[in-house]
This record gives C-alpha cells, sequence and structure tokens, in this order.
C-alpha cells in the first residue's frame, strides 16, 4: 500500500512537467505549412581558380546572373544560373576596385554593392566589375563602420547596413550621408531594437526592413517611419538558439522572395528557413554533410525572380541550387 502512495506521488509531477513540456513545445515550436524546396545542383571546390572558392559569404542574383563574394580570395565570381563561370572581378587588398573581405551582397539599379568586412565600407560596382564608389570609412561615428557584413538597398537609393562591431544598423543616404540608425554604438543587448553582432539586412515588399540578429538567434523588423515592428526565433526571441523549426543558432544570411517571404540563413543548424512576412514559419530545408542538398554552415541566400534559391554553402565551399516544390 505505501509502494503504491509512493509511486503516486512520484507519478503525479512526472505528468505535470511531461504536459507542460508538451505545452511549451506545442507554443514555440511551429510546424511546417509548406512543402520542402528541392535540391537542384551545386557547383564549385576549394580553391583560387575560376569558379572555386575560398569560404563564400555572400550572394546575390540579377536577372540570369549570380554574383558570389569569395571572401578569403578577395573577389566576386559571377555565374549563369545553372552555374557556368562567367567573370570575375576584384582582388585582395585596400585599394579602390580590390576587397577585403567581401561579406553579403545587394544590387540595385544596375549596381553591386558589397560590404567588405576588413575594409569597413561599402563598395559599389557596375554588374560588371567596374568600381564605382565607396561609401563609409573606419569607425564608430554617424556613417562610418566596424566590420559591416550586410547591406540591404531601397527603391530610393537608402542603404541599410548591419555594422557588425558596432551593435547596430544604420540608415544612411544614397550618397552615404547618415540618416538615423537603430541600436545603440557598441553596446550588446536583448531587448527590442537591440543587437548582439547584426550581420544583414534586407527590404520587405511593405517597407519592412529585416535584420539578421545574428548571435541573438534572431530576425528583427523594423519600418523607416514606426521604428521597431516585431522579432522572432525561440522563446519570446530572446537569445535563446536550437534546433527546432522557428529557431536559430546564429542567422548569418537574409534574402526577400518575389512574394515578400523571408528566406533566412541558419548558420549552425545548417538549412534554410522560410517565414512569411510576419515572421510565421512556413518550412525549412536542408540538413548538415558534404552530400548534395547537405550544407556545412549555409552563410547566405539570395532568391531569383522565378523563386530559385541559391546559398553560399560556406564549409563545402560551393554554391548550391533549389527550387519551389512543384516548379516545372
Amino acid at each position: 500500500m505505501r509502494r503504491r502512495t509512493a509511486i503516486k506521488w512520484i507519478a503525479a509531477p512526472l505528468l505535470v512537467i511531461v504536459a507542460v513540456l508538451l505545452g511549451a513545445y506545442l507554443v514555440f515550436v511551429p510546424s511546417a505549412k509548406e512543402p520542402s524546396y528541392v535540391f537542384v545542383t551545386a557547383w564549385g571546390a576549394r580553391g583560387d581558380g575560376p569558379g572555386a572558392f575560398h569560404d563564400p559569404t555572400g550572394i546575390a542574383v540579377a536577372g540570369n546572373e549570380v554574383f558570389v563574394a569569395d571572401s578569403r580570395n578577395g573577389r566576386i565570381q559571377v555565374f549563369d544560373v545553372y552555374g557556368n563561370f562567367l567573370r570575375s572581378f576584384g582582388e585582395p587588398g585596400e585599394a579602390i576596385g580590390q576587397l577585403g573581405r567581401p561579406m553579403n551582397l545587394a544590387v540595385h539599379a544596375g549596381e553591386l554593392y558589397v560590404a567588405e568586412y576588413f575594409n569597413d565600407r561599402i563598395q559599389v560596382f557596375t554588374l560588371d566589375g567596374a568600381p564605382k564608389r565607396v561609401i563609409g570609412s573606419p569607425g564608430s561615428g554617424p556613417g562610418q563602420f566596424n566590420a559591416p557584413g550586410g547591406v540591404a538597398v531601397a527603391g530610393n537609393g537608402d542603404l541599410f547596413v548591419a555594422d557588425f562591431y558596432n551593435q547596430r544598423v544604420q540608415h544612411l543616404r544614397p550618397d552615404g550621408s547618415f540618416f538615423g540608425q537603430w541600436g545603440q554604438t557598441g553596446e550588446i543587448g536583448i531587448g527590442a531594437g537591440k543587437f548582439n553582432y547584426p550581420t544583414d539586412a534586407a527590404l520587405g515588399t511593405k517597407g519592412a526592413v529585416y535584420v539578421a540578429d545574428g548571435y541573438n538567434d534572431r530576425i528583427q523588423a523594423f519600418k523607416t517611419s514606426d521604428g521597431f515592428l516585431r522579432k522572432w526565433g525561440g522563446p519570446f526571441a530572446m537569445n535563446i538558439f536550437g534546433p527546432f523549426n522557428g529557431w536559430f543558432a546564429t542567422v548569418t544570411g537574409l534574402a526577400v522572395g518575389p512574394e515578400g517571404n523571408l528566406f533566412v540563413s541558419d548558420f549552425y543548424n545548417d538549412r534554410i528557413q522560410k517565414f512569411a512576412p510576419d515572421g510565421t514559419f512556413l518550412m525549412t530545408f536542408g540538413e548538415s554533410g558534404q552530400q548534395a542538398g547537405q550544407f556545412g554552415h549555409p552563410i547566405a541566400v539570395a532568391v531569383a525572380d522565378d523563386g530559385t534559391v541559391f546559398v553560399a554553402d560556406f564549409l563545402n565551399n560551393r554554391i548550391q541550387k533549389w527550387r519551389p516544390p512543384h516548379a516545372d
């Protein structure tokens, strides 16, 4: 009789704990609402020749061309959408036209914007590779950068720059003049509007500015007129990382698709996650590995006009191409 009573006293708390854990899982781990994407092809290998990479860190699509930031080789390589090498430009260095660890890329109005991590600047090129101008300089003042990781360009030419070590996102006018910022310069925080090494920015279809809040393992969304909008990633988006749907383990790259959905490079989880503009989790694809359709820390993502997704597969030194389900 005493043994049965003891079992009841043990079983009851266990049932409560299980119920709480199950409830938390249902609340904080959303289910997929769309089928996964389909792997198409991959290209690249470790090296410094045409079509080879040494740490690809950024990617962008313009028409039928794919631009890749080949960071340690200090250059941009350009391919067609099938992976055929077309041209390259840049070399390691600090001079105009040279590149110091190029990171996330953006294309706007026939120009390529390159965030240079080592050179603390945004360098702008024609799509053919001719250098046009430099935006920013080293420092922590307005319009200065400390290892910018990514840039987004609005329709009017305004720039939104993820200023990595300065713990902020700067809003600049097309000429590089300072307009405003989110985040407190040099201060890490987990509250709304604060950052823990922001890595990239992307513009939504309705004026939202999405920020990859890298080491806070979350996405934050802002609007220039309203400021902070929302955040997501793990419980309460409070720097809790994990492998579950909608959670992250370091966010490194963002891209907005033709329907306004957000694609996120989930670096240490070796996958790409897709979200609706309001942050609703939609689906994920990829897993850890070196085989076709597997990732070795996907660091950057780009989406073509037809919905095809291109991923910079960092450790595997290659680019992967994926198509939406049911696409022709």
